[in-house]
């Protein structure tokens, strides 16, 4: 049984229930002084608590998208960026291939010239060497045939670290909510790439070109752009993409869009952070270049070197985050250089989680579909 299956949680649950029951059940046999009834009441109570230990965690990660499968928690991840997807991508004449369909649910049809089409990819970068799974999702009028010679205008979306790119579509429904506010008529038709900044797990490489690693922002900026208009039909005009993202997606997202305002018009960093950490899931990202370092650090970016022609969007809230004080921060600095746009979203309350980005999520659509060109 998988991870996130709803199999594997009800049978936490029910070991849980279970060892409650037999502890209330044996407690009295277990109430003498000796050393085995002592040792039989410590073991039913170890028992109980890693019962509830395990059903939490599984309801947590069911709810917040953590990990995967078994294999992604442990770190012994092996069906991204393997070679053979790698040979398999170059062979099948392009950089983007289709591996399954799926609906949009609840859009009211099951065709996709309504309720538009899920496509789940494998992405091989040409330049980078990078594969990695994405979900794609195109709207009802890239189908209808009123518009097959319409170009539409994208943007890629980023989960936090870990995350799963599964999550941005079951969890946070960007799908769903591009959907209805397109159906609404309160944002344009928009193409969604969602995947894990996470492209070569398990380690976490902040989206950057590692000296001797992968080459992180390289492939975001230049590989997944190319593999995608090879594939579908984007805009090529400058104004055709933007970039959303929550916790380390956000903090991608924005610094995408200060590096590489030529691709991306637009970034959302929601619940994001403004400099890139150094732990145990990254590893040492820059290996004494400090150049590279200071460039990850998007507050001296913004004091050194000349303000990006892009337009920023941060998120956070008064009670709940912890990047509210340096959220405010930013949006002055950016606004101090008079040539970077910066918006704002930021809540009375709100934790750090899948609950206060979807209160975010229909906004933010709206808010980068405004600032991409429609051809």
């Amino acid at each position: 049984m998988g991870l996130t299956s709803n199999k594997t949680l009800l049978l936490a649950v029910l070991c849980a229930v279970l060892l409650f029951v037999g502890t209330v059940w044996l407690w009295p046999r277990l109430a003498r002084r000796n050393l085995r009834a002592v040792g039989g009441r410590v073991g039913l109570l170890l028992a109980i608590q890693l019962a509830l230990f395990v059903s939490v965690g599984l309801a947590a990660n069911q709810a917040f998208g953590f990990y995967a499968s078994w294999a992604d928690l442990f770190g012994r991840e092996t069906d991204q960026g393997v070679v053979v997807d790698h040979t398999e991508g170059l062979r099948s004449g392009g950089p983007l291939r289709v591996v399954d369909t799926q609906r949009v649910k609840e859009t009211g049809g099951l065709r996709p010239q309504v309720g538009g089409q899920i496509q789940k990819v494998a992405i091989v970068g040409r330049t980078t060497r990078i594969a990695t799974p994405a979900y794609v999702y195109l709207p009802p009028e890239y189908f209808q045939p009123q518009y097959r010679t319409r170009t539409f205008p994208a943007a890629v979306v980023l989960t936090g670290y870990p995350g799963t790119a599964q999550a941005l579509v079951d969890k946070l429904r960007y799908p769903r909510t591009a959907w209805k506010l397109a159906e609404n008529g309160r944002m344009q038709p928009m193409i969604l790439v969602m995947l894990r900044p996470t492209v070569a797990p398990p380690r976490d490489t902040e989206c950057v070109d590692i000296p001797g690693g992968p080459q992180t922002e390289s492939f975001f900026a230049r590989d997944l752009p190319d593999a995608v208009l090879a594939h579908y039909r984007v805009g090529e005009k400058p104004g055709s993409w933007g970039i959303i993202g929550d916790s380390t997606g956000g903090y991608c997202a924005l610094k995408l869009a200060m590096h590489h305002p030529e691709v991306y018009a637009a970034g959302a960093g929601l619940s994001a952070y403004y400099n890139a950490p150094s732990d145990p899931t990254t590893g040492d990202l820059f290996h004494g270049d400090r150049e590279l370092r200071d460039r990850a650090n998007l507050w001296w970016y913004l004091k050194h070197r000349p303000a990006p022609d892009t337009s920023l969007l941060v998120t956070s809230s008064k009670a709940g985050e912890a990047n509210y004080k340096d959220t405010l921060k930013f949006i002055e600095r950016v606004k101090n250089t008079g040539r970077t746009r910066i918006s704002s979203i930021i809540l009375e309350s709100g934790g750090h989680n899948f609950n206060t980005w979807r209160r975010e999520i229909p906004a933010t659509l709206q808010w980068i579909g405004g600032r991409l060109g429609d051809h």
